[in-house]
């Protein structure tokens, strides 16, 4: 009963947000979309000039820029309420209900072996700001599935050998450009998501992207016994696949 009735409340205070925040820009605050797209295009640009004193400064005014549009959110401050809210309920609910503890009494029983894992260092880490590539050698390959905040990631595949079947990458970007180097003799197949950006596919270009999802893959890539399937999801930013 209770753990429905907290995921009821959950839900309701989710849904309470999205109606503020779509009031808040319908009614009380039109230029929000505007301040947000600005402050990301000046984290876009600041950051393809980091070489540069001016885009130093671009960046770090919409880093700023950024953060004071969204502290000034009436949503923000409803989320900042329904957290304190919520953390207050749990501490009524602890002392309505204490937990109880009991002794753990069980027969014993046959032994389970424990299965051996091994664990490896992934290719790539999640980060929030910064730059991502391959060796530009000999490597290993390990599949990505990786989250990142404000930056580019590359991929060159070319100086890996894949194993045979399917290899996966999986790239989550806020802010950022991601490439990837596929060789010749591999299929693929992409999956990409975007909210403002431009892609290059194999020459294919499509230079003004808006909430935008598509699927490519190439045509033997179903029966193909070596193939590398992409999964790439940013919210500005530009994809781009090519061959090597």
């Amino acid at each position: 009963m209770f753990k429905n009735g907290k995921h009821d409340y959950i839900g309701w205070l989710i849904m309470i947000g999205i109606v503020i925040l779509l009031l808040e820009i319908l009614f009380f605050n039109r230029g929000l979309i505007f301040s947000l797209f600005i402050s990301g295009g000046m984290i876009y640009l600041g950051r393809k000039r980091t070489g540069k004193r001016f885009g130093k400064i671009l960046f770090i005014g919409g880093i700023i820029f950024l953060v004071l549009s969204i502290v000034n959110m009436m949503t923000f401050k409803f989320l900042l309420i329904a957290i304190l809210l919520h953390f207050f309920i749990q501490f009524l609910t602890s002392k309505k209900q204490p937990k109880k503890i009991l002794p753990d009494i069980t027969t014993p029983e046959h032994v389970k072996q424990e299965e051996t894992l091994i664990k490896s260092e992934p290719l790539f880490g999640n980060i929030f700001l910064g730059q991502q590539k391959t060796p530009v050698g000999v490597y290993e390959w390990k599949d990505v599935n990786i989250q990142a905040g404000i930056g580019d990631t590359i991929i060159d595949l070319s100086y890996t050998m894949l194993p045979k079947g399917e290899t996966v990458i999986f790239i989550r970007n806020i802010i950022g450009n991601v490439q990837i180097l596929v060789p010749y003799e591999i299929d693929v197949s992409i999956h990409h998501s975007c909210v403002v950006g431009s892609t290059t596919v194999f020459g294919s270009h499509e230079s003004k992207i808006f909430n935008q999802v598509f699927q490519l893959k190439t045509p033997d890539y179903d029966q193909s016994e070596q193939k590398v399937k992409i999964f790439t999801s940013l919210v500005v930013g530009n994809l781009e696949v090519s061959r090597i």
